[in-house]
């Protein structure tokens, strides 16, 4: 096995699954997750002798993942492809509080799917993923001005979208 073939085994071990949930979030499809995930690492072992470090991996990979949605939404009109989102973690609780959480899990992930493009991956990189400005700004290639502001946008719109009737005047 060559050093390009050790790095790329190291990196899709190491970030193969988030790179799935971020691709799975996105497109709510668990088959076409599953080999964008796959096309992303086959674009990363391609372009493995161009990486010049100027971020880190994980953030690289990032940002080939976005661009490999990007290319499938392109190919392809978005299809439904509807699994149920899994439960988060609750220890000890009813299960009417489960039924609760989950329904308003449910709820919250439909209304981002609504929402358009940059809107839904703003809000998926920054507020799921967890990603700072600056991180944002790299993988997507924007100012951290457009970051702030395109976040700014999408979360009155999703709140507006969860909550239509106190809409700001």
């Amino acid at each position: 096995m060559g050093l390009e073939e050790s790095v790329l085994d190291e990196l899709f071990h190491q970030y193969s699954p988030i790179i799935y949930r971020y691709i799975f979030f996105v497109t709510k499809c668990k088959e076409e997750a599953e080999d964008l995930t796959q096309e992303v690492f086959i674009k990363a072992y391609r372009g493995l002798a161009h990486y010049r470090g100027e971020s880190s991996y994980k953030t690289w990979l990032y940002t080939i993942a976005r661009n490999v949605i990007i290319d499938h939404y392109r190919k392809k009109r978005k299809t439904d492809c509807l699994i149920d989102l899994p439960l988060p973690d609750l220890d000890q609780q009813g299960p009417e509080v489960l039924l609760d959480r989950k329904e308003e899990t449910q709820m919250l992930h439909r209304a981002i799917m609504e929402l358009t493009f940059p809107y839904r991956e703003i809000i998926i990189l920054r507020k799921i993923k967890g990603y700072s400005t600056a991180e944002t700004a790299k993988i997507l290639g924007w100012a951290e001005g457009k970051v702030k502001v395109t976040l700014h946008r999408a979360l009155h719109k999703l709140r507006e979208m969860l909550n239509p009737h106190s809409r700001a005047c």
